[in-house]
């Protein structure tokens, strides 16, 4: 089902928009779910004159829990992810492993952080099935899918809470009533925040495919695993664990249908050693960028080690390599 909506042919005008609101539906069922465990979560509803807020570590504790659970609702639940044993280096260390087999809707169309939200001194990177009802990123135009929502679900990662004012933004670009907006925030720098961008392993190389040209619709399935950072003190150093947990330590492997040329051909590209300014700390590049995300080489954002199983010929692709050293350096050991 999920895959036949999003091959649709792209939509061309508002007019035609009448996709059922499935990814967003999905979100607010889990989102109801997790509310209904808020103090065992650590999370809580704020007081707001409109739509929801959840924070998920702001002004809460949070936990490993409402990490899990944060980063099923961005992804709307067609991700599934779970904590594995592993080691770093030697030592035993917490990974955040994913599998999927809906990768193009769990992961461009719901969980990736392509909506940056900027209401007033407001700041934040908006992922979550609200992108689909708001379809601001042209990915949905390529892609050919559009929700048309009663609802939304989005979800923040930002150090500080928004306001009324940012629920109506959000409201106003969804096509949707303010009290019909739900927003889970959670800063870099917080348990939860850890969590679910660690879950991001596969949809980093779904999006760098994607921007490489390559046909998503070919991925059948995902998964993968990245070392859980720890959480930092502050938001900068959290930046630099987080990106460096899947930039030089995330592991994936991808399955998908077609012909061995054209993955041989954009494989070397995939993971982050594709950019040339891998092997970097990613905080060392993001000062050398003047903290600008939009300066760095969009070619780095990936993980460190892809490999491709070809569902129909059978062989096996493998491209890049962790390199656990800047990852342990990284997280302060």
């Amino acid at each position: 089902m999920f895959r036949a909506m999003a091959a649709s042919p792209p939509v061309e005008s508002d007019d035609e928009i009448d996709f059922d609101p499935v990814l967003n539906e999905l979100s607010w069922d889990l989102l109801q779910q997790a509310l209904a465990a808020a103090d065992d979560l650590r999370i809580e509803v704020v007081d707001c004159p409109a739509g929801g807020i959840i924070d998920f570590g702001v002004n809460t504790p949070g936990s490993l829990g409402a990490g899990l659970a944060l980063a099923e609702i961005c992804s709307a639940g067609m991700l599934e992810i779970q904590l594995a044993p592993g080691e770093l280096e030697g030592i035993g260390w917490p990974q955040v492993w994913v599998t999927t087999d809906s990768p193009l809707e769990a992961c461009l169309l719901s969980q990736y952080a392509g909506w940056q939200i900027q209401v007033g001194r407001f700041v934040g990177m908006g992922s979550g099935p609200m992108r689909a009802a708001a379809f601001k990123e042209s990915l949905f135009d390529d892609i050919g899918y559009r929700e048309k929502a009663v609802r939304v679900v989005g979800v923040l990662e930002a150090a500080k809470l928004p306001g009324p004012d940012v629920i109506q933004h959000i409201a106003e670009a969804c096509r949707v009533e303010p009290r019909h907006v739900a927003l889970c925030v959670a800063p870099t720098a917080s348990v939860a925040g850890n969590v679910q961008i660690a879950a991001r392993s596969v949809e980093t190389a779904m999006h760098k495919l994607f921007e490489l040209g390559f046909d998503v619709s070919r991925v059948e399935s995902g998964c993968g695993s990245v070392p859980l950072p720890p959480v930092a003190g502050d938001d900068l150093t959290a930046i630099g664990r987080t990106n460096d947990a899947i930039l030089y330590g995330g592991r994936i492997t991808l399955f998908v249908t077609g012909d061995d040329e054209s993955l041989t051909a954009i494989g070397p590209q995939v993971p982050s050693c594709g950019s040339e300014a891998f092997g970097r700390p990613f905080l060392e590049l993001y000062e050398a960028a003047g903290r600008d995300f939009y300066k760095l080489d969009p070619l780095l954002f990936s993980p460190a080690e892809v490999v491709f199983h070809n569902l129909e010929t059978g062989r096996v692709h493998h491209y890049g390599g962790v390199r656990t050293e800047i990852v342990r350096r990284s997280f302060g050991l």
